[in-house]
């Protein structure tokens, strides 16, 4: 089964990201801050991460310029899930390594819909 890093500092966003990942048949770990996303992507290798930016402890760009340097977790696919919209934001989700950069408020279905896209690309 496939494996979904959820890291989130707002419950109710993390559930739901989850609720609908596991309704689409995925496995989810749900974390609520950079550090315990750290932690649990070197812990269970997840296949894929969605990372909100403004997290406590470390950022979300951190944890995925932590995931790219690790070689352990470097082809991790990264998704980007913030209210963070200005264009210097977006350019450093992807300097960041990020595959995807979502902004907030986001449809729950086009996320999931984002996530199956990359992670069927990166099968073949």
């Amino acid at each position: 089964m496939t494996t979904v890093l959820v890291a989130d500092d707002d419950a109710d966003i993390r559930d739901l990201v989850a609720f609908k990942l596991e309704q689409a048949g995925l496995e989810v770990i749900t974390v609520g801050d950079g550090q315990a996303a750290v932690e649990q992507a070197r812990m269970h290798h997840p296949t894929l991460a969605v990372l909100d930016v403004s997290m406590p402890l470390l950022s979300g760009i951190d944890v995925c310029r932590m995931l790219r340097a690790d070689p352990s977790t470097a082809g991790m696919l990264i998704i980007m899930l913030t209210a963070r919209v200005q264009e210097q934001d977006v350019e450093g989700g992807f300097s960041a390594g990020a595959d995807d950069y979502v902004t907030k408020p986001f449809s729950p279905r086009e996320l999931v819909s984002r996530i199956q896209a990359l992670l069927t690309r990166a099968r073949t």
